[in-house]
């Protein structure tokens, strides 16, 4: 069974991926030339590495994160990598009022806005679930309610440019695997809401287009540092997985998974055998290594 599987996975993976990724390649970099964008979480990680692609396209950049420090430096280096412009605004995305605060800041500075890149996370462990709500409750607001609240804010501008909004979601957020049950919540919500606007827009015909990154193990310093003594995986490179973000953003797709094959399969063997995904998945991860 074991060995059938290694063999069918990967031939499934292949399959679904060129039946995703076979369309005309059309994206070029001038189309993000002078395009106003927001990208939060971009100290570090994905959304680094997102600010860094755009600052060669040559757009216009305002970056949000926790740490102003590390915010700067990633600003100085979109400034020599050719942005249009750069600045950013730092601070907790479980503060009510920043996303507003961020919205305002493009519309003062740019007098409006192409493209929202939703990319942060807050903390959360790879472990049992230990029962604190409070945690669960501070995930939600951050994961989930301040996307709403920075989408929400930004239609208005994103309506006048017929712009897009690109939802940084998770494998989490379609195969509810364990020791991670408050995060997959998050993404979940993220699913379910974003979803649903999607076809509202489209019954208002309300030119905005929506997005879902459909992420798998990627190698930023984060997840690596949580999930790399239970997940014997290796991570797929955080570079390409942020220009692949940026294209499908560009090209207005419905979703795009990344890495392709591992993803893909994945959903598929949700959709067809459920419990026998929920095996591999468990046999999978070191148990012994996961904290209670």
């Amino acid at each position: 069974m074991g060995l059938l599987l290694k063999i069918f996975i990967p031939l499934l993976g292949a399959a679904l991926a060129f039946y995703f990724y076979s369309a005309p390649e059309n994206f070029n970099e001038e189309m993000l030339r002078g395009k106003r964008v927001i990208v939060t979480g971009a100290s570090s990680g994905i959304g680094e590495q997102m600010a860094y692609h755009l600052a060669r396209m040559e757009a216009h950049l305002l970056l949000t994160a926790r740490t102003e420090a590390k915010l700067q430096k990633v600003v100085e280096r979109c400034l020599e990598l050719g942005a249009a412009s750069a600045r950013y605004i730092s601070g907790s995305m479980d503060s009510p009022s920043l996303p507003e605060e961020v919205l305002r800041e493009a519309e003062n500075s740019w007098g409006g806005l192409d493209m929202l890149i939703l990319n942060h996370i807050g903390q959360s462990g790879f472990t049992y679930f230990s029962g604190d709500v409070g945690h669960v409750r501070k995930l939600m607001e951050i994961n989930f309610v301040s996307y709403v609240a920075l989408a929400t804010a930004a239609l208005p501008m994103l309506k006048e440019s017929e712009g897009s909004i690109v939802v940084v979601s998770s494998i989490a957020g379609r195969i509810a695997g364990p020791f991670t049950a408050s995060y997959s919540a998050t993404k979940f919500a993220l699913e379910g809401f974003f979803s649903s606007l999607r076809q509202e827009f489209i019954i208002d015909k309300v030119n905005v287009s929506i997005t879902l990154c459909i992420l798998g193990y990627i190698n930023t310093e984060s997840a690596v540092r949580a999930v790399s003594h239970v997940i014997p995986d290796t991570p797929a490179p955080k570079e390409e997985c942020a220009l692949e973000i940026i294209r499908a953003g560009a090209l207005r797709q419905r979703e795009v998974h990344y890495p392709p094959r591992a993803v893909s399969s994945m959903l598929l063997l949700r959709s067809i055998a459920p419990e026998l995904l929920d095996s591999i998945v468990r046999s999978s991860y070191r148990l012994e290594n996961v904290r209670r």
